[in-house]
């Protein structure tokens, strides 16, 4: 990765996690090239420490405030502030109203505080972030950049909950989320493969800690798992994905849970985590599944839940043409991904043991009715394509 020139003009993307921060630098002329990466993981922890290209050390930060000086002070040992043109921030959850990236004022910073019930997980933090880089960066244009988007104009059956009609006013549809991920292996599959393959019937399982799959025709989303909120959908690593509603209900008669209560249980110990009662990592899983029961029964129910969505989203285009590996878990887990096409040979699908093996771009056989891909996502690349849109419109 190139150095950065204080000649140059630079697009920040800021990615705000439960616990962690990830910065990245771009071109803002020159292709939108990256050239800086950087993050502070363990927020709130002991064990906090900023990560760059050239090391990792302990760290200070008990808050995202703290972490952001911490950044924003390494950031600029790198590059001038004034180079930086433009803070792209990625905001997960943009509600009913928006679905294109736009430039942050007073007034969208009051309709994003509105939002707080269907994001009480992200928002919080995300806003909270801008206030801090605006004030670190006040030269710069401060950018949104919504991961709901990508789904904002999902087919009416597959928008819709069957609610009361009421509650539709009020915002309440499935919005679907990981649409950076998405908008860039899109990208990707038409720079790659071509337009043929970009616009065909697509699968796409972004499988990380957290995790859901996208089925896309001409390039567009008619269906994804997750719904209003990203807890829900198919298993994460701590989230329990799609329950049946009665759930809470027992847990308020027996358990005494209030809302904030469940909340906690369905987004940070279900999952990998509460199946196996001992880790969310998939990794750690697999190396333990032999001893260990419990690790090989929430393997089993992931791979089970996204084998039967891929059947599922391949009955709601009619066929399929592509399926796309991406995310964490996608990315860098051969085992998961044959046991999930273990069984899709009917689909077309097939997979390369060798090729899979060592991750390939392709892991289908040459010839198979469906190219199977293994695909490195960055949103932080759809963040600052984005970002020089809007820049460009102004």
């Amino acid at each position: 990765m190139e150095s950065a020139s204080t000649n140059d003009a630079y697009i920040l993307t800021v990615n705000a996690g439960s616990s962690s921060i990830k910065l990245a630098l771009f071109t803002l002329h020159s292709g939108n090239q990256k050239v800086l990466e950087a993050a502070i993981e363990n927020i709130g922890l002991p064990a906090a420490k900023l990560v760059t290209s050239a090391n990792t050390q302990p760290v200070t930060a008990q808050t995202n405030a703290q972490a952001t000086v911490v950044l924003t002070d390494w950031l600029t040992s790198q590059v001038a502030a004034a180079d930086i043109a433009a803070v792209s921030h990625r905001i997960v959850h943009g509600g009913p109203n928006y679905h294109e990236a736009c430039i942050v004022t007073p007034e969208v910073l009051a309709d994003l505080q509105q939002l707080m019930p269907f994001d009480p997980q992200h928002l919080p933090v995300e806003l909270e972030l801008i206030t801090v880089f605006q004030h670190a960066l006040p030269r710069a244009r401060h950018v949104l950049c919504f991961d709901t988007a990508f789904h904002h104009n999902l087919p009416t059956s597959a928008r819709l909950l069957p609610l009361p009609r009421s509650f539709q006013a009020q915002g309440l549809r499935r919005y679907g989320f990981h649409g950076l991920s998405y908008t860039f292996i899109v990208e990707e599959l038409r720079r790659v493969e071509g337009q043929a393959a970009a616009h065909g019937k697509v699968i796409i399982a972004h499988l990380g800690s957290g995790a859901s799959l996208a089925a896309l025709y001409n390039g567009t989303s008619i269906d994804t798992t997750m719904s209003m909120t990203p807890a829900s959908g198919i298993p994460m690593s701590s989230r329990s994905g799609d329950l049946d509603p009665g759930v809470a209900l027992y847990f308020a008669r027996t358990q005494g849970y209030d809302a904030e209560r469940f909340n906690r249980l369905v987004n940070f110990e279900s999952g990998l985590l509460g199946m196996s009662e001992t880790t969310a990592d998939m990794k750690q899983l697999l190396a333990a599944e032999e001893q260990d029961q419990r690790a090989k029964e929430a393997i089993d129910v992931f791979c089970y839940q996204v084998k039967k969505t891929i059947g599922g989203f391949a009955a709601a285009l009619g066929g399929l043409n592509t399926l796309v590996f991406t995310g964490g878990m996608g990315e860098a887990a051969p085992k998961i991904r044959q046991r999930i096409c273990d069984g899709l040979q009917f689909l077309g699908i097939a997979i390369d043991p060798s090729r899979n093996q060592e991750g390939a771009r392709l892991i289908s056989p040459d010839g198979s009715r469906v190219g199977v891909h293994v695909i490195h996502t960055d949103e932080a690349v759809t963040m600052a394509r984005e970002t020089t849109q809007v820049l460009s419109k102004l």
